[in-house]
């Protein structure tokens, strides 16, 4: 259960600044959707707007496919333990294409490293000296 209110349409469209963020969600996303996420950041006006001008800059089509952006997006909130991230970024994957044996693999290296991250960080390894940016 939420620990902060959720802003419904109705009152969204009484704010001028979470109704034009609100829009701009709407227009990008192609889609009516604005989740809950969103709806709790109304409450803070300015870090609505600063978030979602940050989301949708690193998002943006670039270098990286847009795919490529939610699988890391998945698995730095799989590392942080952030469930609705988690649920929120596998269904934009799954709209972007993800299939079930790439989620599948995703998870297995998501899996892989959290396990060696571990390893390392017990026996505290010095990076090689090969791996080290000169």
């Amino acid at each position: 259960m939420s620990t902060v209110h959720l802003w419904t349409d109705e009152e969204v469209a009484t704010n001028a600044r979470v109704s034009a963020v609100f829009d701009d969600i709407r227009a990008t996303r192609q889609s009516d959707f604005v989740n809950n996420f969103w709806r709790a950041l109304a409450n803070q006006p300015d870090i609505l707007e600063r978030t979602w001008q940050n989301v949708k800059s690193v998002m943006a089509p670039g270098a990286l496919d847009p795919l490529v952006k939610e699988l890391i997006y998945i698995a730095v909130s799989t590392t942080n333990g952030c469930s609705y991230c988690v649920h929120s970024h596998t269904a934009a994957a799954r709209a972007k294409g993800l299939t079930d044996p790439q989620h599948g693999e995703l998870l297995a290296v998501i899996g892989m490293a959290s396990q060696t991250n571990a390893l390392v960080t017990a026996m505290q390894l010095e990076p090689d000296p090969a791996f080290l940016m000169t």
